[in-house]
Order: structure tokens, then sequence, then C-alpha cells
């Protein structure tokens, strides 16, 4: 799977459990984003500048947390942890490698470490008002957050391929536990759960099997998947597409809605240039043909045979 650097998304299978978010995978949060769940993840945690995040992280692998961010909880780590200058831990820091700790970081509760120990002097005053500027005339871009960023791409084009799980939140977000902002699109994956209203300046995906507890506002379209549900309204300045038994606990509002004849929605649906219904076989066997013209399905039938 593809995205660009504006996009939020939540990988398959990903649980959102009142104030914590599980997931597997790498979880990267950009510059300037406030965060008021907790993480627990199986893979690594890299935060940029100028982040809050608003409760625990916890990780089997390693946690690197770039200037001037501030962790409202406790921080566990199986691997090593890095924080850079300025960096504020409300909490405890917990992890079973090394521990690189940069100039002025406070640990309110203490810290213990397994691993080699490495505290950086502090950096002369001129030197660090030069740093300074430097960070302004970069307006806040995190060096780490580029780092795993460009590791990570294949192209000279604005597109990152990543694995399925990986949880990516864009530069300036807010993901909170009642209203969530994004300046660009959403992308959930399959059988994840939700929480929150969010408000997206783009397009809203929604893959099966997932459900979603508050309300869906999208300046552009919002496409659900099959046995989506939603509990709350959608809204949309473009064309909402709701896929097959998907189920909406609210109001449809959009400029055009595209309806599977198997979903549900119990509220009342406005749209500007009307309603079409979808019909799920009609489109299967359109697929169907395309793949037997491409030989997909023999190509198929001989990878079920060799398994």
């Amino acid at each position: 799977m593809t995205f660009d650097r504006k996009t939020l998304v939540i990988p398959d299978r990903t649980r959102f459990e009142e104030q914590i978010i599980s997931t597997k995978g790498d979880v990267v949060i950009g510059d300037r984003s406030l965060l008021q769940f907790s993480i627990n993840t199986d893979g690594r945690i890299f935060i940029g500048e100028h982040v809050i995040t608003g409760g625990n992280l916890e990780a089997s692998n390693d946690v690197r947390i770039d200037i001037f961010s501030n962790i409202g909880g406790d921080i566990q780590s199986g691997g090593n942890v890095y924080l850079g200058e300025k960096v504020k831990v409300k909490g405890k820091l917990s992890l079973k490698g090394d521990l690189d700790v940069g100039d002025s970081v406070e640990i309110e509760s203490g810290f213990e470490a397994k691993g080699w120990i490495n505290i950086r002097s502090p950096i002369p005053v001129v030197i660090y008002i030069f740093i300074y500027l430097l960070q302004l005339l970069k307006v806040g871009h995190s060096e780490e957050i580029e780092r795993i960023l460009e590791e990570l791409e294949q192209n000279d084009g604005k597109t990152i391929p990543i694995s399925e799980s990986f949880l990516f939140i864009p530069n300036n977000s807010i993901i909170g536990l009642s209203k969530s902002q994004v300046d660009y699109n959403i992308r959930i994956g399959k059988e994840c759960k939700v929480l929150g209203n969010y408000d997206i300046k783009g397009n809203i995906y929604v893959d099966d099997r997932s459900d979603v507890y508050g309300t869906l506002h999208a300046t552009e379209d919002v496409f659900c998947g099959k046995k989506v549900k939603v509990h709350g309204n959608i809204i949309s300045n473009g064309v909402v597409n709701i896929g097959e038994k998907t189920h909406v606990v609210g109001n449809v509002s959009a400029d055009k809605i595209l309806l599977s004849k198997t979903a549900t929605v119990q509220g009342t649906l406005l749209a500007k240039k009307g309603i079409s219904f979808i019909d799920s076989s009609k489109e299967e066997a359109t697929e169907k043909v395309k793949r037997f013209e491409n030989d997909a399905d023999v190509v198929d039938e001989v990878k079920e045979m060799l398994e």
C-alpha cells in the first residue's frame, strides 16, 4: 500500500479502547501533533518535534522521541530509547536496551535501564541559539521523522510504500477522545475499532468490517466498505459510497450518495445530486469478466493448488 505524507493511516485490526490505541508494527507521529491516547504496539515508536501525548507509550522495540516533545505518561520499551533535547516525560521510563538522553530532558518519575546510558553534554549557549534559529527556519521539520520516511521511500515521487501494519499520524494532526482533525485524507484498515469524531479536509476511506464510534466529516469523498458500522453521522461535500451490509446509526448528508441495497441507514439521507443504489452482483460479475480476460482466475487456481 502507498500513501503520501499527509494521510492518516490506521492499519488493519487496530483497536481504540477508551484511552489506548493497540496496534501492530511501527508507529510514526509527525511534528506538532496532539495525541490524547496511549499507544501500545509490538513495533517501534517514532515521535517528531513539538508533539504532545496524553498517555503512556509501550513498545516491544525502540522508542525515539525528537526535541521539545511532551509525553504525558510512562514510557516502556523492549529495546533502546532516544530522547532529544528538551523532551519532558511526566511518568516513568523503563527500557531493556540502551538509553540516549539529550540536554535538559526531564523524567519526573525516574528511569530504569538495563543497557548503557549516554547523557549528552549541554551545548554552549551560542551554538544552542544557532540551532534554535535553524529550527525556526525549517519550521519544525523533524529530522528523525524525515529519516524514517526516507528509509521507506523507493521513488523520488511523493508516495511512500509501507507495510499494512503501520500507524502513521501526519504533521499538525489532532487525535482526540472526542474530536480529531487531519489536514488531508484518512484511511482506516480492515477490522478496526476507532473512537472519536473525525473532521477531515480530504477523503475518508473505511475498509471492510471496521467500526467507527463517532461522526465522519469530510470536505471530499467518503467510502465505507462491506459490513462497516458507523455509530454516528456521515457528512461530506463530495460523494458518499456506502458498501454492502454496512450499517450507519445516524444521518448521511452529501453532494451525492451511492447506497448498496443491503446497507442500512437509521437516520435521514440528504443528497443534493440524488441517491443511487449499488447492485453488488453486477459489480462482482463485471469484476469476474475482467479477471477472466486477464487470466487472473487461472493464476489464482494454480496458486491455491500449490498451497
